[in-house]
């Protein structure tokens, strides 16, 4: 197989970009898109990568985005790295439908939306690897972040089955589980919350108070924050090794978590984690 053609969906800046970036330098030849036409023409400008407009959200977007890149590779498409989503932070009791509705509109319909055309193609080459963009969310829970672990918890089902349902073919599936990284996620998670929680008026508002300045914060970076690149050396791993691995747990918080679901009552995993 010489063709190295890799779609990868919001690249408009973090974890997407460094994917998109370093992935080209090795060779392969990458699709980056983005929501935003205005992302699309900055990624346009770097000349390193082919940049398309794909909003997750729409289905029709996502369609005519696959049909240009499959036209351009005459039908193939080796690689995708599902990685555009956002957060909608807020409690669940003040969290409208509309909004949760939306958080999976984007972060799981269209990520399956897209799966399902790709399998096919996949299919009749004969080879394919699909990497999913979890989180560490996506098997312990945070208040407050209800419809964003509700929305990766999907991803893992929707993964862990797709990967058995898979098992007889050459088609390789893999979750990445990233904690805390460098990225604009928190600032976008800020820009959600603020547009669909009537926080002010709500019984959580002293939480929400702490929570607002942790996510607007100038200074994003912990001990245990890592850059993009961590992600995407994984992300290599699960795109090129013989045998990837079913799970990459990123960063040292998505570890220590894993360990201590498995170790610990769930009871007294709630009491760390409401701390959080």
């Amino acid at each position: 197989m010489n063709s190295k053609n890799i779609l990868i969906t919001g690249c408009s800046s973090g974890i997407g970009l460094d994917a998109a970036i370093n992935l080209h330098k090795r060779g392969y030849k990458v699709f980056a898109t983005a929501r935003k036409a205005s992302d699309v023409e900055r990624l346009k400008k770097q000349g390193l990568i082919k940049a398309l407009q794909l909003d997750l959200a729409d289905n029709k977007s996502i369609d005519a985005a696959l049909s240009k890149v499959l036209s351009q590779t005459g039908g193939r498409l080796e690689y995708l790295f599902n990685n555009g989503a956002y957060g909608q932070p807020g409690a669940i009791e003040d969290l409208p439908t509309d909004a949760l509705r939306q958080q999976f509109e984007t972060n799981v319909f269209g990520w399956h939306h897209l799966i399902r055309q790709v399998i096919p193609v996949m299919r009749e080459q004969g080879f394919g690897r699909i990497v999913q963009n979890s989180s560490v969310l996506g098997f312990v829970c945070m208040p407050y972040r209800g419809a964003y672990n509700a929305s990766k918890y999907a991803i893992e089902g929707l993964t862990d089955t797709l990967r058995l349902e898979l098992k007889k073919t050459n088609i390789k599936v893999s979750l990445l589980e990233p904690g805390p990284i460098n990225t604009k996620f928190r600032i976008n998670a800020a820009i959600q919350f603020k547009q669909n929680i009537d926080w002010q008026n709500s019984v959580h508002f002293e939480n929400y108070q702490s929570q607002l300045s942790r996510l607007e914060s100038v200074e994003t970076s912990t001990q245990f924050t890592l850059e993009s690149e961590a992600v995407t050396r994984q992300l290599i791993h699960a795109l090129e090794a013989k045998k990837p691995k079913l799970r990459y747990r990123i960063t040292f918080p998505t570890r220590l978590f894993a360990l201590l679901k498995r170790c610990l009552p769930a009871s007294w995993l709630d009491n760390i984690l409401a701390k959080a």
